[in-house]
This record gives C-alpha cells, sequence and structure tokens, in this order.
C-alpha cells in the first residue's frame, strides 16, 4: 500500500436506532432550540412555509417552551440528568448490541430532533468502516411525520458523503407477531397486578392532523391494526382506539384521547387502563400527557380507577423484537 495513502477502516456494518428525539435539558434554551427543529419540519408541519415561520418564531417559540419545559421537569430522570426517552434509547441499544454482537456489528443510536444528531452518528459509523448502514426508526405504525422524515434526514446526510454506505431502512412492525406478543405481555402483566378490572382498555396512539389522513397517509389504518391485533388476544377486555398530543386549531385524528378520557366515567366506565403501543419509549406523551394529566382529567370527571401500562421500553419482549427486525436484513 502506499504509505501516503490515507487510513480507511472498512468492511463493518452499522445498525442505528432512531427515535424522535428529547431536549438536552430542561432548561428554556434547550427546549426552544428543540421545538424549533422539530416544528419547523415540513413533514410535521404541512402549512405556508412562509408563514408558518412567521407564527414559530414570534408567537410559538416565545409562548410554547415554558410549558413545555414544564411537562419535562415533571417527568425529568435528576439521577442520569435525562429524559426517559434517551435513557431508555440508549438501553435498548445496549442490550440489542449484547444480543447481536460481533467484531464486524456497530450498534448505535441517534434522534431526529436534538442529540445526537442523524447526521452525527451515520459520520461517525462510516468513520468506524461500516460500509454497510442499517436504520431502524423506532415507530411501529408509519407516518409521513415520523418514518418518512428520518428517511429524509438519513437521505439528506447520504447526499452529502463522497463515500456511501449501502442503506437499508428497517419498515414500519405495527403487525410483526413479536411486537404484539410485547404488548399483549405487557398489558397482561398490569392488568394482573391491578386490584380493580378495567371496564375498557384504551389504546392511545399519538395523533396526526385529519387532513394528513385525508391525503394518503396510512397512519391511521396502522393504529387500528395494531389496536385489532391486539384485541383478539383479550376478547374479554374492550379496546377502544383513541388520539392524543394535537397541536393547533385544526382537526385531527378522532377520537381524541383526553377528551374520551373525560367522557368515559358519564357512560359508566369508571376503571380505565391505557396503553400507549406507538411509542417505543415512556416519554413526555406517556408519562406527562397520559399518566398524569389524564389521569387528573378522569378522576375529576368521575373516574374510580386510572393506570397506565409502561412502554415497552427496555425490556426483554421489546430487545427480542427488535433482535428479530434487525437479523431479519442482516
Amino acid at each position: 500500500m502506499n504509505k501516503d495513502h490515507p487510513i480507511v477502516k472498512f468492511g463493518k456494518t452499522g445498525v442505528l436506532l432512531v427515535n424522535l428525539g428529547t431536549p438536552d435539558s430542561t432548561s428554556w434554551l434547550d427546549i426552544r432550540k428543540y421545538l424549533k427543529e422539530f416544528l419547523s419540519d415540513r413533514r410535521v408541519i404541512e402549512v405556508n412555509p412562509f408563514l408558518w415561520q412567521i407564527i414559530l418564531n414570534l408567537i410559538i417559540l416565545n409562548l410554547r417552551p415554558s410549558k413545555t419545559a414544564k411537562a419535562y421537569k415533571e417527568i425529568w430522570m435528576e439521577k442520569e440528568d435525562m429524559s426517559p426517552l434517551r435513557y431508555y434509547t440508549i438501553m435498548q441499544t445496549k442490550k440489542l448490541l449484547d444480543r447481536i454482537s460481533n467484531k464486524d456489528l456497530i450498534v448505535d443510536y441517534a434522534m431526529r430532533y436534538g442529540n445526537p444528531s442523524i447526521k452525527s452518528k451515520i459520520l461517525k459509523l462510516h468513520h468506524a468502516g461500516c460500509e454497510r448502514l442499517v436504520i431502524l426508526p423506532l415507530y411501529p405504525q408509519y407516518a409521513a411525520a415520523t418514518t418518512a422524515t428520518v428517511c429524509d434526514e438519513v437521505y439528506r446526510v447520504l447526499m452529502g458523503m463522497r463515500w456511501q454506505p449501502s442503506l437499508q431502512i428497517i419498515p414500519h412492525y405495527e403487525s410483526d407477531p413479536l411486537y404484539i406478543k410485547a404488548l399483549s405481555n405487557s398489558l397482561n402483566s398490569r392488568i394482573t397486578k391491578l386490584s380493580w378490572k378495567p371496564d375498557i382498555v384504551v389504546a392511545s396512539y399519538h395523533g396526526i392532523p385529519q387532513k394528513y389522513f385525508d391525503k394518503g397517509d396510512p397512519y391511521h389504518c396502522y393504529c387500528h391494526k395494531t389496536s385489532r391485533l391486539l384485541s383478539e388476544q383479550f376478547q374479554s377486555v374492550n379496546i377502544l382506539t383513541t388520539f392524543q398530543s394535537r397541536f393547533g386549531p385544526e382537526a385531527w385524528l378522532k377520537p381524541y384521547t383526553d377528551k374520551t378520557l373525560e367522557n368515559l366515567p358519564k357512560e359508566g366506565k369508571k376503571n380505565v387502563l391505557v396503553i400507549c403501543p406507538g411509542f417505543s419509549s415512556d416519554c413526555v406523551e406517556t408519562l406527562e400527557e397520559i399518566s398524569i394529566q389524564g389521569r387528573e382529567s378522569f378522576l375529576q370527571s368521575g373516574g374510580k380507577n386510572f393506570d397506565v401500562v409502561p412502554c415497552l421500553n427496555d425490556s426483554d419482549d421489546h430487545i427480542n423484537l427488535l433482535e428479530k427486525l434487525t437479523k431479519k436484513v442482516l
């Protein structure tokens, strides 16, 4: 080899788990920085970009960070000094590496918004000698605003690289038997620990604007498919699909989770268990919006018992699923 030739590592495969993202801290500035990146994504907010940037920078980014920071402070892991979403994504990465580890395989994680960025991790894997790249978006149900935007960012990074790795993106897995089994086991485990019987199980998924669905986004269908398959495992319990976390004045997918929780006691359903199948890790949407706000709203409306099933997080069932999804393409 020519002694002037740069040292180039090669022969490895990189597996990159990608989650939505999280602020670096609960400070106003870090929250604002995170929200700006997230809400500037054209797939997340599909309105006139010029008009939206005015609204975003003059109004939303001056008002919303304080409210969001308050929510994050409620669920922040003080000892680890990070959000639960970051913690569980790190644990998922470590446990998956333990399962599939070999000298030619590197497993890492990135966030679509915030740190560590997809770009920084792809470049890191490339410099470590990864000639093949496997991307696993941690969204069971595909949506343009989640899975597709991960793909967008991966493609943008590759466009700027001189020597590109080969690429495989693992698709949605809303009906994978191991995924349904993991949900079923977690739901059953929670039910057996309760001292009361749920009148209904609410399966709450993150919502998207109704117009996205009308334009052809399959997310709504995938959510209902997951709920249907999960319901088949629990014939004695009715599972109701709802959608949470709506943002802005326009119509989103219905029924809304918050309105449903307010109305259930009036319908005689005063013992409610909530599961959030669309979230791979517990986060501000599950721990603050559902476990705190949802509980308070339900009980104030006349509810008696309320509980929430933890997300799959770093459970053995979840790692079994991630292992299967990864090995399938390796």
